[in-house]
């Protein structure tokens, strides 16, 4: 699955346009992702570890190494405000 993906910068994330549609097809991916969303925010803001975050834009599908600061309902917040939406996070790598 990674050879899919195209390493960008967290600096770059503000500027890419995400569709609304859902990049998960099962339930049971859904549960996972939710799962691994959990535990990086609790990373994240005790120890500042970094994660592998796999998502889509509206062009291709990405790669990104960084924090996640917060998580919403519908979006994870990077540093810099830059946000992802969850529904175009296929998993993330912790």
């Amino acid at each position: 699955m990674e050879a899919q993906f195209t390493l960008v910068e967290k600096e770059d994330v503000g500027t890419f346009v995400f569709p609304h549609e859902e990049v998960l097809k099962t339930e049971e991916e859904s549960k996972l992702l939710e799962n691994q969303l959990d535990r990086a925010i609790s990373l994240g803001n005790l120890e500042h570890q970094k994660v592998r975050i796999y998502f889509e834009d509206a062009k291709k599908k990405m790669v990104i190494e960084t924090t996640i600061w917060a998580v919403t309902d519908t979006a994870i917040v990077l540093k810099q405000n830059s946000i992802i939406p969850i529904n175009r996070i296929y998993k993330l790598e912790i």
